[in-house]
């Protein structure tokens, strides 16, 4: 009897050894929580967790692309939203990581990110030219907004250091600042509706405006790369809009370290795309996660092995 105690024992101790070596914590990297990363990094752990057999993952909130790129780069597990053109910086050692490149690999391509510039009636701002002189946040530090911002200030011939009094808050903090009369205007990118834009546009007695600035792309594109293409943001995303906002789109993707295992990343990328309809349920950006975005020409980063394995096995080609 004892015995049998004694093996039982042995088995139940061997077998829960292996299931703590095969238990696997995740972090996804996200950003504030008035944007979309948020909410999505949470809707993704959710779902990783209860479809990955020994996956426990968790959102986390940070500054952004450039905090999360970071976050990714230090080989810890983690998985991290980004926008193509910090994670290009990245990639390379460049700007916000000079000298200390990240080795990244794209899981898969994500949704698109919409720069906006908003202020509101009264304040005087049409067109980017008038932001001289204001009180502008162009995001909080460790963020992508932020390094787009600068790009798109610079591609309308304005100093972001001398014509403008410029604050460094993320999108819901941006928004109490505008309510509270502390800023003017301030830079956005995110996806479409962003939490705190529309919290801004439904405010009473406060009428949104969103200033166009797609007239700045080819410049920026031909100083950064072709990273970035014209769009247009709908009148009815966002409620007192009286017509389209003409403006600058890029790309977000979700990235791992290269030392990431082919069987997690594979795992990852399947069951996001298994499981997209729960995803769409948190945020309809998620309506965007197709396959046929998939391709080379849409991150400046190489896919992972173990997502170009699954995008094999669904037959896309990547090139």
């Amino acid at each position: 009897m004892n015995r049998m105690m004694s093996i039982a024992s042995q088995l139940f101790v061997g077998l829960s050894l292996s299931l703590c070596a095969y238990a696997q914590n995740i972090s996804i990297a996200t950003g504030g929580t008035g944007g979309v990363y948020y909410p999505m990094g949470g809707g993704m752990a959710s779902v990783l967790s209860k479809h990955v057999p020994g996956m426990q993952a968790t959102a986390e909130v940070t500054g952004g692309s450039v905090d999360n790129l970071k976050l990714v780069g230090t080989g810890k597990s983690y998985i991290g939203f980004a926008m193509t053109d910090a994670s290009q910086d990245a990639y390379r050692g460049e700007d916000k990581f000079k000298g200390n490149k990240v080795a990244l690999k794209t899981l898969m391509v994500l949704y698109p990110n919409r720069m906006h510039v908003v202020s509101v009636d009264g304040k005087g701002i049409n067109k980017m030219a008038d932001l001289k002189g204001k009180r502008v946040s162009t995001g909080s530090p460790g963020s992508a907004t932020e390094v787009m911002a600068f790009r798109l200030i610079e591609a309308a011939g304005l100093d972001k250091d001398k014509d403008m009094k410029r604050e460094r808050l993320g999108a819901a903090e941006s928004v109490n600042a505008i309510k509270d009369g502390k800023i003017d205007a301030f830079f956005w990118v995110g996806g479409l509706p962003t939490a705190a834009v529309t919290d801004l546009a439904n405010t009473p007695g406060t009428k949104i405006k969103m200033v166009d600035h797609a007239e700045m792309v080819p410049a920026m594109n031909k100083k950064y790369g072709n990273l970035y293409v014209e769009d247009v943001i709908g009148k009815d995303i966002y409620r007192g809009m009286d017509a389209d906002n003409k403006q600058a789109t890029v790309m977000n993707i979700l990235v791992a370290h290269e030392t990431m295992d082919d069987k997690t990343a594979y795992n990852i990328v399947k069951t996001l795309f298994d499981k997209r309809d729960d995803l769409i349920a948190v945020h309809k950006e998620a309506t965007n996660f197709k396959l046929s975005n998939q391709t080379n020409s849409a991150t400046p980063i190489p896919f992972h092995p173990g997502a170009i394995k699954y995008f094999a096995e669904k037959g896309i080609k990547l090139n």
